[in-house]
This record gives C-alpha cells, sequence and structure tokens, in this order.
C-alpha cells in the first residue's frame, strides 16, 4: 500500500535554562494511505510532541519527515501553511473555534482561507451544511459556539477538519474533554471517515478509542517501543476482544 507519511530517524529536542529536553529519539515510522493510527504511551511520552512535528506545526531538530513523498523541512514558511491548510486535517482535546462566529462559518472558515479551494463562498457553505449534516449536527449551523454540547461541538471541529477534503486527519486526544457516550459518538465518526478513505493520525491515553484502530504504536521516553496491529475494527461485536488483546499488550509493556 503507499504511504502517505514517512518518518526517518525523527529527533526533537528544547533547550530551556541551557538544559536540552531530547523529546523525540530517532522515531521512525510510515503510515499507509487508508490507515487509522493510535499513538499510545505515559504523559510526557512525546505523543503531542510527535504529532505536531509529524504534520509540519513544529519544526525538527533532525531527521526527515516526508508528506505524500515531499519533505516538509524543504517547505519554506507560506508552502507549509498552505500544505496544512488543504493536505491535512486538525482536530484537538480543546475545541479551538472562535467565539465571533456561528458553528458553520467556524466550520468553512480553511476553506474560506485556502488559495487552492476555488469554489465559491456558496458552494463552500453547501459543502460545510452537508458535513453537518453527516456529522448529524446540520440544525447548528446558525448557533453559537457556546450554545451546543462539547460532543456537538468536537463533531463541528471534525466537520472543519473535513472541508478541504484532506488526504489526512491528526487528532490529538480527540475525545479526552467529552464524555463516554460523546467519546463514542466521534470515535465512531472518525471511524466512518477512514473507511471512507481519509488517513488518520491520533494520539489517545483511551485504550477503548485505541482498541477500534487498525494499529497502535507505543511510545515512551521519546521512542517507539512497540507497536500491535489489530486490522480494521469490523464492529462491536469484535470490540470486546480487541480491547482485551490491547490491554494485555499494554500492560507487558508497563503500561
Amino acid at each position: 500500500m503507499k504511504k502517505i507519511l514517512e518518518v526517518k530517524d525523527l529527533c526533537k529536542t528544547y533547550v530551556v535554562n541551557k538544559h536540552q529536553n531530547n523529546v523525540l529519539k530517532n522515531v521512525n515510522l510510515a503510515v499507509a494511505e487508508g490507515e487509522l493510527i493510535a499513538v499510545m504511551g505515559p504523559s510526557g511520552s512525546g505523543k503531542s510532541t510527535l504529532l505536531y512535528t509529524v504534520s509540519g506545526m513544529d519544526g525538527m531538530t533532525s531527521g526527515e519527515v516526508r508528506f505524500k513523498g515531499q519533505s516538509i523541512a524543504a517547505l519554506k514558511g507560506d508552502q507549509l501553511a498552505d500544505l496544512r491548510l488543504d493536505e491535512m486535517g486538525f482536530i484537538f482535546q480543546q475545541m479551538y473555534m472562535l467565539k465571533n462566529l456561528t458553528i458553520l462559518d467556524n466550520i468553512i472558515l480553511p476553506a474560506v482561507s485556502s488559495k487552492k479551494n476555488t469554489a465559491s463562498r456558496k458552494e463552500k457553505q453547501e459543502r460545510g451544511l452537508a458535513l453537518m449534516k453527516k456529522l448529524g449536527i446540520g440544525e447548528l449551523a446558525d448557533n453559537d459556539i457556546n450554545e451546543v454540547s462539547g460532543g456537538q461541538l468536537q463533531r463541528a471541529c471534525i466537520a472543519r477538519s473535513m472541508v478541504n477534503s484532506p488526504s489526512m486527519i491528526f487528532a490529538d486526544e480527540p475525545t479526552g474533554a467529552l464524555n463516554r457516550t460523546s467519546s463514542e459518538e466521534v470515535t465512531d465518526e472518525l471511524i466512518r471517515l477512514n473507511s471512507e478513505g481519509t488517513t488518520i493520525l491520533l494520539v489517545t491515553h483511551d485504550s477503548h478509542v485505541a482498541a477500534k484502530c487498525d494499529r497502535v504504536l507505543y511510545i515512551v521516553d521519546g521512542c517507539i517501543k512497540d507497536e500491535i496491529t489489530l486490522g480494521k475494527y469490523p464492529g462491536p461485536s469484535a470490540l470486546r476482544d480487541r480491547e482485551r488483546t490491547l490491554n494485555n499488550w499494554l500492560m507487558d509493556l508497563g503500561w
């Protein structure tokens, strides 16, 4: 299967008060088109830093990251910004949206900002509304962000991440601030998007979420210690066995 993301000997070092903090150490990984991969590990292990670095949101200290065959380190600032805007989608634990805009206007903002997306404003709004309807929040288009639940707002964030039809979505603890019901809903939406062909790399501390992923990477002290392949999630009937397999593996790794 064709690789969409290739990472070789990736290192990320922060210098704080003249002391080096090596957050990522010679990380190597590859993500194939259409995969749904979870990254797990203890707090402070480098999970979020890995996500931000491989997506070009943060710079690397050394190594190489290639997205769709292109080295992101070779891109200028505006080129990298355009790549993230047009080819990548982002979902965060904290649901960042502009308070002065409606839910729909927040969702279509990446499309309005894109140089590559040449659709009319009306077409972009129709795209946003279609995504909202698909995610079960079509009736919230004109609402302010403080007039919806956390689960609804996170689904709006998923719609925003999809508005420019990205090749890959990066999600940092997308269910971390949600209750179990909302978490299930958001996870199921991500699985559905993945089944339609969108590649997803997500960071999670929740084995219930990770058990629905194709593959799980375990990172400790900035190094990928191990990985487990679970395969495509066939549905709820398989979840208990997948979760048991994953939890046994995590326990063996010291989780």
